[in-house]
């Protein structure tokens, strides 16, 4: 997905073709929503525990959660665009390029940021209060860079909203005990903060002489790595510890072994002066690591409980 296209370099994990749809796929690079997605469905299952999931509650969580991805993914494009521009890595994206205007974009997040917040209307009333904020939340993330090395992780608990919501989608109401949602939100806030680094690493040069902020900018290489194999031990510790207040057995527990394994593999595709297969441990290994896991948690529940998972209807 990275062979030149007109105009230069295509940027990774972009499609080629002049389709209204696939500049939308592009604009809001799609495929990345196999990142924090499934975790959003890892946090109804743990609410399976406490009460019955519906067909229709699911895909009021997969439309919520990809609706609010858009609009923070675009949003981000807008704010970005003069940078976006200036830098050769991201020219091509569809607002410098031209492929989308910028009425249309802006018109495009109003409307996904709409219908996440009448998904979780639809959903009960504490989602339906909640959705501003975490609407307001991943809108305000793309500011962050501008003034504080630790945009990450501020992303990251964009993207920790995910499996709360997942989670508060099906009951209603908190975890109890309460930490245990917290430790699935600093899991996900760490995972997603760590890859982030990664994809920072690109562009610690621009960043550098535009002015802005970033762990590696701050850091180095080196440096940046080491904060990110950092995080990416707590993320390990936090899905574990999640594990020991929900009915969790051995496939939970494998589950976190093969999210521990998969992220040791990632670490070793990155080296500081070698960035060649930043892609891999980009896209390629996050996907994985969050639907395995989400496997692992779903056939826990499924083989490991004999309340029924899924209510069909009612």
């Amino acid at each position: 997905m990275t062979t030149p296209a007109s105009g230069g370099m295509r940027e990774g994990q972009t499609f080629g073709g002049g389709s209204r749809l696939t500049h939308y796929v592009n604009f809001v690079k799609l495929p990345h929503t196999v990142f924090a997605l499934p975790f959003a469905l890892v946090g109804a299952v743990l609410a399976s525990y406490v009460a019955p999931v519906t067909p229709a509650s699911v895909g009021w969580i997969v439309l919520a959660f990809t609706c609010a991805r858009f609009a923070a993914m675009a949003f981000n494009r807008i704010v970005d665009r003069e940078l976006d521009a200036a830098n050769p890595r991201t020219a091509t994206r569809e607002i410098p390029s031209g492929k989308l205007g910028l009425r249309e974009a802006v018109a495009s997040v109003i409307v996904a940021g709409a219908l996440f917040v009448f998904a979780a209307w639809r959903l009960n009333p504490l989602c339906a209060a909640l959705s501003p904020v975490a609407l307001a939340w991943v809108l305000w993330y793309s500011y962050t860079k501008r003034f504080t090395r630790w945009a990450h992780l501020v992303l990251g608990l964009g993207l920790a909203i995910a499996p709360v919501g997942g989670y508060l989608a099906i009951t209603g109401e908190w975890s109890e005990p309460s930490w245990m949602l917290l430790a699935l939100a600093l899991a996900v806030t760490t995972w997603v903060g760590g890859f982030d680094i990664f994809y920072a690493l690109q562009d610690a040069d621009f960043d550098r002489a535009q002015g802005l902020h970033s762990i590696p900018v701050a850091f180095g290489e080196r440096g940046a790595l080491r904060i990110a194999r950092a995080l990416h031990v707590i993320t390990v510790l936090a899905l574990a510890a999640v594990g020991t207040v929900v009915p969790a057995g051995g496939l939970y527990a494998t589950g976190v072994l093969v999210a521990a394994g998969i992220l040791a593999y990632e670490h070793s595709l990155v080296k500081p002066g070698d960035l060649t297969r930043i892609d891999a441990a980009f896209f390629t290994m996050n996907g994985v690591i969050s639907i395995a896991f989400f496997v692992f948690v779903l056939l826990e529940r499924l083989l490991g409980d004999a309340r029924p998972f899924l209510r069909v209807a009612g």
